[in-house]
Order: structure tokens, then C-alpha cells, then sequence
């Protein structure tokens, strides 16, 4: 049973925050924290965060301990967000745009070995 968390208008540039997330699509949890945690980008310790709430929210779902089941980042993707537009002067009275971009990450963490689902017995006619 897989569990997500997402991220909304984080404001960093799209671009460079799937360079962390690439980092650590396909790794078990704990390695993917220790990645995070020494990585010296700017979105590094947001996803973190991120990462610490989809395994909370994978607890809550599945009454189970994250501790006693190997956890896995499925699947991480980083989409873009509003865009902020200002403007910067330039020579000759003129004016160039500034985008502050922003994005949205979002994280689905699950469980290597699947989880077997609670069946309900079916109502007798």
C-alpha cells in the first residue's frame, strides 16, 4: 500500500530541484534520507521534509511500523508552480522580465515486499 506527499508552490526554480529528486527516485528510505541530509542543494532538506511526511502518512495508512518494513521511494516527480513576474530596469529606459518560479513535488513512497490487504467477509443473503 503505497502513500503520498506533496509539495506546493515550494519557490525554487523547477530545474533544479528535480536534479535532488532525481537523486533519490528508486532508493530505500533510509539511504535516500542520508543522500538528502548531505546534499548541499537548496531544495535538499524541503524534500527531506517531504520524504519524513509520506512515510508518516504510509504509517498512518497501513497501522504498521515504517521501521519494520523496507521502504522504497517509488516514485518523485517535481512539476511547475505559478510563476512570479517582475520587472528589473534595463539600459536605455527599457525593462526585462524577471520569472520567480516556483513548483510542486510530489512523493509516493511504498513498501518493497507488498502488504496484504484486509478483506472483508462478505455479507451472507
Amino acid at each position: 500500500m503505497e502513500a503520498v506527499a506533496k509539495l506546493k508552490n515550494n519557490p525554487t526554480s523547477t530545474r533544479k530541484t528535480r536534479l535532488v529528486a532525481d537523486l533519490i527516485r528508486g532508493m530505500e528510505v533510509n539511504e535516500a534520507l542520508n543522500v538528502l541530509k548531505f546534499t548541499s542543494k537548496e531544495s535538499a532538506p524541503k524534500i527531506e521534509k517531504l520524504l519524513l511526511s509520506a512515510v508518516n502518512n504510509w504509517g498512518q495508512k497501513n497501522e504498521a511500523q515504517p521501521e519494520d518494513h523496507d521502504l522504497i521511494v517509488k516514485s518523485i516527480w517535481v512539476d511547475g508552480g505559478k510563476m512570479l513576474k517582475r520587472f528589473r530596469p534595463a539600459p536605455q529606459g527599457r525593462a526585462h522580465r524577471i520569472r520567480k518560479r516556483s513548483n510542486h513535488i510530489t512523493l509516493v513512497v511504498d513498501s518493497k515486499v507488498a502488504t496484504p490487504v484486509k478483506e472483508e467477509a462478505p455479507a451472507a443473503e
